[in-house]
């Protein structure tokens, strides 16, 4: 059984929703969690006892894959959508967990990520530097994880989503080694997390999600919302990725894209 219960994502990829669902987890079984960002955040993981460890950038530091009392859990999201959400929340994001939007950048004459973003004028634009900026950074990442481990339970964003009973996950847990009432306590904790359970009613939804969550979750935003001018330029660069990732087979999905999009960026949608 894993002593430490290693949680993998990606920018965009479900990353609030996991790792509010850790932090609840941490607090209900008295276990602890750590951010593992590199490799000298290894001091940080304790000599006995449980504990969840966990890294937004589909990474882990190459000491910890040698252990042998390590399990992971690995979620990655359809790139299209992570680009057209990316694109929208890099647009209206403050600077409180993300500051690396808001720092000058001598590429962009001294604005930053978000400033540089902002006065592109029009959507194809816009997306086309999101996508070979933050992610492109951020497809590179989901390649390069360590694929076909055998101590990793790998998960997809869209599956979760449309697992109302939360099996899925609850069988991620079971492979970590939780059981009997902390398999299932953790089963309801993440349930209590997602937008299709304790997170539904927008109202009752803490005020920084808001900052976090756009469209409610909708799958294949892609089909409706990517030009198709840009899902051209995006098979071109990442349509290799999409097929190593499992996502398409082909490039042929570009010609279901629409010429004249959904208004991606409309105001009613400032939240992602």
């Amino acid at each position: 059984m894993p002593r430490l219960m290693c949680f993998a994502t990606h920018h965009k990829s479900g990353t609030v929703w996991i790792r509010r669902t850790v932090q609840a987890m941490s607090a209900a079984f008295g276990t602890e969690w750590h951010g593992i960002w590199r490799d000298g955040a290894m001091w940080k993981v304790p000599d006995e006892g449980e504990a969840f460890l966990v890294n937004w950038a589909g990474w882990f530091p190459e000491a910890l894959w040698e252990r042998d009392d390590v399990g992971f859990v690995h979620l990655i999201r359809d790139p299209r959508d992570m680009l057209l959400s990316g694109c929208v929340y890099h647009h209206h994001a403050g600077d409180k967990g993300e500051k690396w939007l808001h720092e000058p950048r001598a590429a962009f004459g001294g604005k930053s990520y978000q400033q540089h973003l902002n006065a592109i004028e029009g959507e194809r634009d816009k997306l086309l530097f999101s996508m070979r900026g933050k992610h492109r950074e951020t497809v590179q990442e989901m390649l390069n994880w360590r694929w076909g481990d055998p101590r990793i339970t790998e998960l997809r964003y869209e599956d979760l989503m449309q697992d109302h009973a939360c099996h899925l996950f609850q069988l991620a847990l079971a492979h970590l080694g939780l059981e009997g009432d902390r398999l299932e306590k953790g089963r309801s904790l993440f349930w209590e997390q997602s937008l299709f359970g304790g997170m539904a009613d927008i109202d009752k939804r803490p005020r920084h999600l808001h900052g976090h969550v756009h469209s409610e979750g909708a799958l294949k935003r892609w089909e409706k919302e990517l030009p198709r001018a840009v899902g051209e330029a995006y098979a071109a660069e990442f349509g290799d990725a999409l097929k190593q990732l499992g996502y398409e087979q082909d490039d042929s999905w570009v010609d279901r894209l629409p010429e004249t999009p959904a208004d991606l960026l409309r105001e009613t949608d400032k939240v992602e």
